[in-house]
This record gives C-alpha cells, structure tokens and sequence, in this order.
C-alpha cells in the first residue's frame, strides 16, 4: 500500500508534512502521530486543497508565546509613543459603553 504521507516546501528552507483527509480517515490518529513526529505540524489536504494546520500542543504553545510577546512589544512600542490615555476604571467602562452603541 502507498504511504499517503508527503513534505512539500512552506516557505523559504523548511517544510511541512502533509496528509490526505481521506489517509487520515483510514488511519486515524496514527496518521497523525507519525506525520507530527516530523516537525510538529501537518497539513491535511482535502481533494487536493489544503484545507488544514494541525499543531502539537507543544509548537502551538510556541506559537501562542511568539504572538504574546508580539502583543507585549506592541504595546511597549504605543506606550512609549504616548498611544494611551489615563482614565479611572469607571471612565473606561463608560467609554466602552459608548464605543458599544456608536
């Protein structure tokens, strides 16, 4: 039987397996579990479309982490712009009340 299993190439030196919707169906989570082995993520193509991203837990925790800290220089970046306003927890509420019914 043919190994449904593949790599093809996402972006610039380095690649990501990919399995079949209908490999996965037959096989299950085995199919998952040896294309994970690989690199942590797997692309899951339905006739012939990639149509999925499956992440282990751990590479999407990676990826969580990267767009925290994403988030955390973002906001360094407004703050140190002077991008905020200083308000009591009252007027901020009031204000997204407001910005709620615009």
């Amino acid at each position: 039987m043919k190994r449904m299993i593949y790599r093809t190439i996402h972006s610039a030196n380095e690649a990501m397996t990919a399995i079949t919707a209908n490999d996965l169906k037959t096989k299950g989570i085995s199919a998952l579990e040896s294309a994970l082995e690989e690199d942590g993520e797997v692309r899951v193509s339905v006739r012939g479309q990639d149509r999925f991203v499956i992440l282990s837990v751990d590479r999407f925790a990676r990826l969580r982490e990267f767009e925290l800290l994403d988030a955390i220089r973002e906001t360094r970046e407004e703050y140190e712009a002077g991008n905020f306003d200083v308000m009591t927890a009252e007027e901020h509420i009031r204000r997204l009340l407001e910005d709620d019914e615009a």
